[in-house]
């Protein structure tokens, strides 16, 4: 059992497709496509702008990355649609499993936090309007590293937040199997939530299980 346990927040707590869900009647009948090309450029242009050493807070990018979307489904010329859908992105619905395995750790007396790309505003926002606040003991964003997932500064933000534990003995847990991959290589304990069902990435470092969903991980 890991000491400490550090949780990606966009797929994995948080549903990055329910901002479109929640205003399907204004999307259209487009909308399982427009959301996916979202969250694909969304994590498309944080590899590279890290690349490019051309940071740019994950707000920024969330915000190009709809952009690009609309533009694409032929609604760019739309701004009270990308108004109203950057506003429920700022309130992403929490996975019903999500609540249940962090206040089972918080029983269990195990420390939980945050690691995400998501800028400070965003994951208090997201936080906040899940009712997470009193079930983790912090929230770590990419920005004091300044680069983005799957750097490896960014997984020290995680290790230093937790003085004392190697590694090893930290939980990271994750819905993004780039991101399982990168923080296996890191030397995290990592648990992917394969929630699609998709083959291992073809990368350098796995994680150390695969699990269906948030549940699995409170039932170990």
């Amino acid at each position: 059992m890991p000491a400490a346990y550090l949780f990606d927040a966009y797929g994995t707590l948080f549903d990055v497709h329910s901002a479109v869900r929640y205003l399907s009647a204004d999307v259209g009948p487009a909308g399982d496509a427009l959301s996916a090309m979202w969250r694909a450029k969304q994590l498309e242009y944080s590899w590279l702008r890290s690349l490019m050493d051309r940071h740019a807070d994950f707000w920024q990018l969330t915000q190009d990355a709809l952009d690009y979307a609309l533009a694409v489904h032929g609604r760019g010329d739309d701004p009270a649609l990308r108004a109203r859908l950057l506003s429920a992105y700022e309130t992403l619905d929490p996975y019903p499993d999500a609540r249940p395995l962090l206040a089972a750790l918080r029983a269990a007396n195990i420390p939980a936090a945050i690691l995400s790309n998501g800028s400070p505003p965003m994951l208090a926002s997201a936080v906040r309007a899940a009712g997470f606040e009193e079930l983790l003991t912090g929230s770590l964003s990419v920005e004091s590293a300044g680069v983005f997932k799957p750097d490896r500064r960014v997984y020290q933000l995680g290790a230093d937040f937790f003085p004392g534990l190697a590694p090893a003995q930290i939980g990271f847990v994750s819905s993004n199997g780039w991101d399982a991959a990168g923080a296996a290589a890191f030397g995290f304990d990592v648990t992917w939530v394969n929630r699609a069902g998709l083959p291992p990435e073809r990368l350098p470092a796995a994680p150390a299980r695969v699990v269906g969903s948030l549940a699995e991980v409170a039932a170990q």
